[in-house]
């Protein structure tokens, strides 16, 4: 998850502006005076809170997002004399005006309460320095006109999580305060299943596997994620992955997310040697494996020019509907340029294998 306390000024915003999973941000907190008397705790934070509605506040106390001396509270608690409180809630402070554009969307489901996107590779989640038009919130924006989320900017347009500008894939979006924020908090507790199949560099001597290691902000490189094998840092992350085709210099991977930081598969398997195929940001865009010939050097440049992305791709999206309570599943084929990238892998092991 995002840190807490991060903030929507944090001049690192700039440079990984679309992490992961939004995670919990902190809007508000304070310690009640000493002469308090017994208030409900959704009346108190209605007063002390500018800008917030008491819906709003229930919706967030309902999902356990207000804590009170570090423990989540009810909105009919009473507030007592110096009882330490915060809100968190699932999105930044408010950076900018966002605006409604008429984008078209790929919306495999959608009811009353939320939808689920499947999105593009090279189309950015959230505005942010030098993408403030031409996102998916943008588009959101437009799409939800009228309702609630759409109505109230610091919802973001209903978005609960995110992925990176060139992973391609699903996403849900709540269309409502209730459901935004209990959505929020199923990404909290680690309950929303993600599968994403990825291509990356080498070969694994097993089938399957897991990678832990804790995920932060590189100490050396601001535009890079970093695993500190120490645990001293950084945020605990948890990636399971299983092998779908080998192709020998190149293999197809199913990872699932325990834990959802930023850029964490993506960090993980470049970690263990196993970059993703034309990951520029870590190390996946020139040959790792591989014979010297110029042959096979062209047959490189070709799939990165027929992929000119990471190879990643956000296939299936679990959870529990927050109105129905029904576990419901979603799944994306993939992309066209990732079907022929791995079309064009296929042909090469094949004609490797008739050679041999």
């Amino acid at each position: 998850m995002t840190d807490p306390h991060y903030r929507a000024d944090d001049p690192l915003v700039d440079v990984i502006p679309d992490d992961e999973e939004a995670g919990l941000y902190e809007h508000f907190a304070v310690i009640a005076d000493k002469g308090q008397t017994p208030m409900r705790l959704d009346k108190f934070l209605t007063v002390r809170m500018e800008h917030c509605s008491r819906n709003r506040i229930q919706a967030a106390a309902d999902s356990g997002n207000i804590l009170v001396n570090d423990r989540p509270a009810k909105s009919s608690y009473k507030v007592k004399p110096l009882d330490r409180i915060s809100l968190v809630l699932p999105y930044p402070r408010r950076e900018t005006e966002l605006v409604a554009e008429n984008i078209p969307l790929d919306i495999p489901y959608e009811d009353a309460d939320l939808l689920i996107v499947d999105k593009p590779a090279g189309m950015v989640v959230h505005p942010g320095v030098g993408n403030w038009s031409g996102t998916l919130v943008n588009a959101l924006l437009y799409h939800l006109r009228g309702s609630e989320v759409a109505g109230d900017e610091e919802l973001r347009a209903g978005l609960v999580h995110r992925i990176d500008k060139n992973t391609s894939g699903l996403l849900v979006v709540a269309k409502n305060e209730q459901v935004h924020a209990r959505l929020a908090k199923q990404f909290f507790d680690h309950t929303i299943s993600r599968r994403y199949v990825a291509l990356v560099w080498g070969d694994f001597e097993q089938d399957e596997g897991t990678i832990t290691g804790n995920i932060g902000r590189s100490p050396r490189e601001r535009q890079k994620m970093y695993v500190f094998e120490d645990g001293s840092d950084g945020k605990h992350a948890v990636t399971h992955w299983r092998v779908l085709r080998r192709y020998g210099y190149v293999t197809l991977v199913e990872c699932r997310l325990e834990t959802g930081r930023t850029h964490q598969i993506r960090v993980h398997m470049a970690w263990q040697g196993h970059p993703l195929f034309n990951d520029e940001r870590y190390g996946g865009d020139r040959i790792l494996k591989g014979t010297t010939f110029a042959k096979y050097r062209q047959f490189i440049e070709n799939c990165f020019a027929l992929m000119p992305r990471h190879a990643l791709h956000a296939r299936l999206l679990g959870f529990e509907h927050p109105m129905t309570h029904r576990t419901v599943t979603f799944e994306s084929e993939l992309p066209g340029d990732f079907r022929a990238l791995l079309e064009k892998w296929d042909n090469y092991a094949t004609t490797v294998e008739k050679e041999n």
